[in-house]
């Protein structure tokens, strides 16, 4: 595998703040004082806006007492709020100690994973394999998100501060490392990719519908757009405002919307009065 490109992340870092360390784009942002710079005011104003987006959505499911996976809902939009809490403080580029930046970043990594863990366990609820709100759907959920979060976060902080030196060669050269790829790249596109499958299944072969795929689409494509800004325009986007912008302003709001779409999506097939083939499992 030495010769391929899987786990190589030298192609992703050129457009991350800050990009002056890796012979990217410097996202200068608004200059503070000194030499001190808030770089991504645009994700830090719209991860808070998500936040708080979050927070009604949460007590907005708490309010459907009958809707299925209904804690579990939850459970993914307090993921989704760690994330966009460390969002602020790693790719918002708020100036901050090296140090303090590295934990963050670390449980940033840690919570999408996790979270997307989560969401992809959210689908699998909707076809009552464990009924749903149980002690024993939210503790395997509670204790597989935990064992993911904890170990993917060790990896980022022992590549960060080098604890063991296992993961050193990651930081030259090529940054080679596999964990992190896999954890950070490969396995939350997986749970995404496997949750519209699912949900897609529970749609048409279920419920006997069409309408609610069209917010699974409708997310699908929101999440998507968000990534293409920030892996490919985001380092032109960078350029061309001279360090102002660059794709995770767009990142952070479409996967904001993204959410929101998913959300509206768990929602409507659990209150609406679909007409259930005989012997369906999914039930109010």
């Amino acid at each position: 595998m030495g010769s391929t490109q899987f786990g190589n992340f030298h192609l992703f870092k050129v457009n991350q703040p800050p990009g002056s360390h890796y012979g990217g784009c410097v996202l200068r942002g608004i200059h503070l004082s000194g030499d001190r710079n808030l770089a991504n005011l645009g994700s830090i104003l719209f991860a808070f806006i998500a936040i708080l987006i979050s927070l009604v959505l949460l007590w907005r499911s708490d309010k459907k007492h009958a809707a299925v996976g209904r804690r579990e809902m939850q459970m993914f939009l307090v993921g989704f709020i760690v994330i966009e809490i460390c969002e602020i403080f790693t790719v918002g580029g708020i100036p901050l100690d090296d140090k303090v930046r590295k934990g963050f970043s670390a449980v940033h990594v840690a919570a999408i994973a996790a979270t997307c863990w989560v969401l992809l366990l959210n689908a699998l609820v909707g076809f009552q394999l464990l009924d749903d709100g149980t002690p024993a759907s939210i503790g395997l959920i509670s204790a597989s998100a935990a064992v993911l979060f904890i170990g993917t976060g060790y990896i980022a902080l022992d590549t960060a501060f080098s604890w063991t030196g296992h993961f050193d060669p990651s930081l030259a050269g090529n940054n080679r490392n596999i964990g992190l790829y896999v954890l950070y790249q490969l396995f939350p596109l997986l749970c995404l990719f496997l949750f519209f499958v699912l949900e897609a299944l529970l749609v048409l072969r279920v419920l006997g519908e069409f309408r609610p795929l069209l917010y699974l689409v409708g997310a699908a494509l929101l999440f998507a757009i968000g990534q293409i800004f920030q892996y490919v325009i985001s380092v032109h986007l960078c350029s061309a405002s001279n360090g102002k912008v660059n794709g995770t302003l767009f990142e952070t709001l479409f996967t904001l919307l993204s959410v929101i779409v998913i959300w509206g999506f768990w929602s409507s097939i659990t209150e609406d009065d679909w007409p259930l083939p005989v012997g369906a499992g999914y039930s109010n």
